[in-house]
Order: C-alpha cells, then sequence, then structure tokens
C-alpha cells in the first residue's frame, strides 16, 4: 500500500521574529511544496528513505533500521540530516506507536522548490510526516525542531493567514490579502539559505522590552490586512523594517544592499538570507541582476 501526502511551503510577510513572542503574523503559502509518498515494504524493521530536490537529484539517501529509531539510539554526528532526520521519526513514533512497527518502508520526499530557497524544506517534511502518523504536526514540531508553527500552519492551508501564539497554543485564521497592486509585487532570492535556529537563537541574545515594538508591528499586520493602497503599504512596510532593525540591531536589506533602489524592500522571516519581498512599479529584474542577484519571481507565479 502506498500513501502520498503533500504540504505548501511558506512565506511570513509581517511579524518575524515577535511571532514567537506572541505577535500576530501574516503569512502566505507557496505554490510550491513538497510531498511524502509511503510505501509498505516486505523488508520488515528497515526504512529506505530517499530525498529528490526540485531537479530530480538525490540530495539525500539512506537506510534506518527502525529499532535503533525506536529506541533513541541514532550514532551519526549530530546535526547530521540523518540524525534530524531519525530524530523526527523518533519524536513522530512517541506520538503514535502503532505506526513502525513491524513493518517496513519505501520512502521518497520530493520538493518542487530548490531546497536552498528556504520556503519550508524542513516545514513541509514534519507537516507530511504529521499527515502520515496520524499526529498533531504542531506537536511533532515543537518535540523536534522547534519554533512558531506558523510554518506549519501554512503547510495546511490554501489561504493566507494570520498566526498567533496565544498561551502558547497555535491560532490560526484564514483571510484575504486585498491588494489591487499584486502585479507590482515581487519576491527576490539573496542568494544564501538563513539557519532559522541561529537566527532565532540571535534575535533572543538581543531582546529588550518588545511589548511596543509587538504592539506596533500588530497594528501594521492589521492594517495590511484590512486593505491599503500601494504608497500605504509600502509606508507600512518601512516602518516594519525600521522597528525590526532597532530590535535586532541589524541593517534592513535594503541599506545593506540595495540602498539606491527605487522602491520597497522587506525581509521575510530570518534576516540575512532567503527571499525578500519587492514592491516596485516597472519591473525590477534588470537592477537586481546587475547586483547579482538573478532569482525574481512575480507575486503570481510565487504565492498560492
Amino acid at each position: 500500500m502506498t500513501k502520498k501526502f503533500y504540504s505548501n511551503g511558506k512565506l511570513l510577510i509581517t511579524g518575524e521574529y515577535l511571532v514567537l513572542d506572541g505577535a500576530k503574523a501574516f503569512a502566505v503559502p507557496t505554490k510550491m511544496g513538497q510531498d511524502l509518498i509511503v510505501a509498505e515494504t516486505q523488508k520488515i524493521g528497515f526504512i529506505h528513505w530517499k530525498s529528490f530536490d526540485f531537479d530530480q537529484s538525490v540530495w539525500f539517501e539512506k537506510n534506518f533500521d527502525t529499532a535503533e529509531i525506536i529506541s533513541n539510539e541514532f550514532g551519526e554526528e549530530e546535526q547530521s540530516v540523518a540524525t534530524l532526520l531519525k530524530q523526527i521519526l523518533f519524536e513522530a513514533h512517541k506520538l503514535n506507536p502503532t505506526v513502525l512497527v513491524n513493518k517496513g518502508f519505501s520512502i521518497e520526499t520530493n520538493l518542487t522548490f530548490p531546497k536552498f530557497w528556504g520556503l519550508g524544506t524542513s516545514s513541509t517534511l514534519i507537516n507530511n510526516m504529521a499527515q502520515w502518523f496520524e499526529i498533531n504536526a504542531f506537536e511533532l514540531l515543537k518535540n523536534s525542531f522547534g519554533g512558531s508553527g506558523y510554518d506549519i500552519a501554512n503547510a495546511q492551508n490554501n489561504t493566507p493567514i494570520t498566526y498567533q501564539l496565544l498561551d502558547g497554543k497555535p491560532f490560526v485564521q484564514q483571510v484575504q490579502f486585498q491588494a489591487d497592486f499584486k502585479e507590482n509585487l515581487y519576491f527576490l532570492y539573496l542568494n544564501q539559505k538563513q539557519d532559522s535556529k541561529a537566527a532565532i537563537a540571535m534575535y533572543y541574545s538581543k531582546q529588550y522590552a518588545i511589548q511596543e515594538v509587538k504592539e506596533n508591528i500588530e497594528a501594521i499586520t492589521n492594517e495590511i490586512l484590512k486593505g491599503t493602497n500601494q504608497e500605504r503599504f509600502e509606508y507600512l512596510l518601512q516602518q516594519h523594517e525600521a522597528y525590526m532593525s532597532a530590535v535586532l540591531e541589524m541593517k534592513t536589506v535594503k541599506e545593506k544592499y540595495f540602498s539606491d533602489f527605487e522602491g520597497t524592500i522587506k525581509s521575510l522571516g530570518a534576516w540575512g538570507g532567503d527571499f525578500v519581498m519587492v514592491v516596485s512599479n516597472s519591473n525590477p529584474k534588470n537592477y537586481f541582476e546587475s547586483k547579482g542577484f538573478n532569482t525574481l519571481l512575480h507575486y503570481h507565479e510565487m504565492i498560492l
């Protein structure tokens, strides 16, 4: 018997970092994501795992002994792909001990975006694994990778959402992004994948009294979702960047790389890598290519 599961990728438009402290964040699912194909085999007690990148190249392949997973005896170097995968399987097994016992599996994962883009290689995997094990994906995330969980919510929804941790529990609402200027919205890849765990650790190391900042960011989120014109939308993004620049004690991405750009640029998620949002009245492809940034996608290409 073969089962197939799929989850959407993600982009966090507002509330980066502060979502960890209960701020309401606005996020959108991407047209690209990852699937998980699980087939039972006759090789009881073993899992053959094979992961494909967007171009069908194999980026990870390994055989696992399920007894090692169940007993939490990993053996590999800490933070290797194999070890992290075993940890997720172990935590999933703890939440539902019936899935792995006395069975064998051949498993494939298939990304529809390059794995270095930072659109949710881990979150889509965790959500797919949770579907396979029939367990709560937010609980699996908490027990394995950690994080706010907004990316899991994106994986599960086909519309934009707001996401908030209330008393430590996820609260998700489907919303509409009313913007008649979507033709002027783009997403630019910064040529490097950001380490989310390291970025979160950096945020906590620089955190100060953030309540006022959190309230300001939530006000920006709420106003964007009520609907604005492009001029106001750009102003709100610029304000968001300024608030977070102060919290993180970092230059904005526009200050750092694109100070002469005639338009608005906002970081999405962890600062310093992955994608940023660009607002521009004309196609800025040539400008960014002249700066060495060649991956620019239009809003309608990227967002579900």
